[in-house]
């Protein structure tokens, strides 16, 4: 008999286009640094004419935690939506071609593959600029329960919310893992998204959620207090764990019968794009492999501190071969 997938990631299938720039031009396009937005066509295609020669990548943020899970060697499948373009080939190629098992069946009319504009600035934030395209094409017939019952644990990014199509298909595939006793797992994705569903993400962590990923701007805005320690009291009555990131000041795991800290790994800072996409990887692995919590934010900071050390958002070096060097594996 196969083995069970350890993970099944949901997200937006998007081909990210990341390009290094200045702060003039950031201010040239009215860019809210670090943010994620949505943009329509027009809007992307005006950025993409001004930016500098890109690098261009198959990306997505669950899609980069699949990705980042199968480069640990682990079990992984994805489910989100591309056209039956060329770029819809390219990324169906990328995220196969890396390990991770991808049946969901492409767009055949309608709009095209998503893609993201990455604007990295000399600080090494970046800023995204997405057009959803064929992703809000995915729908509840997207989602079985044959693939969510072979998972040990389904995570879904908080991203999927921003359309109502897409957010069905999250909750039936919820209603599938209860069912079926697979782990919810829920990244908060940014605290922009964060602020407009709060209400929604509140309930969905404190009903559904068995594990948790969010950063510290995101765990503060959900709870909308003044500090990170207060956001963490909030939630934690709440959820079985949650797995809350500070940047260069590591990690913090939280469960209802301790706070364990992890400093973050050492890094060369060149772009944050994914680094939470690989954190969240790290983690699950470690978790569904049955590591300690304190061995999965190891993991989990020794995987974002690859993918920051370049350009693009899924690992550039074996992450299995790093963690043998570090004796997590």
């Amino acid at each position: 008999m196969t083995a069970k997938n350890q993970v099944l990631c949901m997200g937006n299938a998007i081909v990210d286009i990341i390009a290094r720039v200045d702060d003039a031009f950031m201010e040239e396009h009215n860019q809210v640094k670090g943010s994620m937005q949505l943009v329509d066509a027009a809007t992307s295609a005006k950025i993409y004419s001004s930016m500098p020669p890109a690098v261009e990548r198959s990306g997505g943020s669950a899609g980069n935690t699949a990705a980042g899970i199968a480069s640990f060697g682990g079990r992984a499948s994805y489910i989100g939506k591309v056209h039956g373009d060329q770029l819809g080939t390219v990324f169906q190629h990328d995220i196969r071609a890396v390990g991770v098992s991808f049946e969901t069946v492409p767009a055949t009319d309608g709009a095209p593959t998503a893609t993201s504009m990455i604007l990295v600035t000399p600080d090494a934030q970046r800023t995204m600029n997405t057009y959803l395209g064929a992703c809000t094409e995915l729908t509840v017939d997207d989602v079985s329960e044959a693939d969510v019952a072979n998972a040990e644990v389904l995570y879904v990014e908080g991203y999927l919310w921003d359309t109502p199509s897409m957010k069905a298909s999250v909750l039936k595939a919820f209603e599938l893992a209860h069912k079926t006793g697979t782990l919810v797992s829920l990244s908060l994705s940014d605290s922009f998204c964060v602020d407009r569903f709060r209400a929604e993400f509140v309930d969905l962590v404190e009903n559904q959620v068995d594990i948790l990923f969010a950063n510290e701007a995101e765990i503060i805005s959900l709870y909308q207090t003044s500090t990170f320690e207060e956001a963490v009291e909030k939630l934690r009555p709440h959820v079985k764990v949650a797995a809350l990131t500070r940047s260069e000041k590591g990690s913090v795991v939280v469960t209802q019968d301790s706070i364990i800290s992890v400093p973050a790994m050492p890094a060369n800072v060149e772009d944050t794009t994914g680094a939470g996409d690989l954190y969240a990887a790290g983690f699950l692995f470690g978790y569904t492999s049955g590591k300690s919590m304190e061995t999965c934010a190891k993991l989990a900071g020794l995987a974002a501190a690859e993918v920051i050390s370049h350009l693009g958002a899924r690992p550039e070096t074996k992450l299995s071969t790093l963690a043998q060097e570090k004796g997590l594996l």
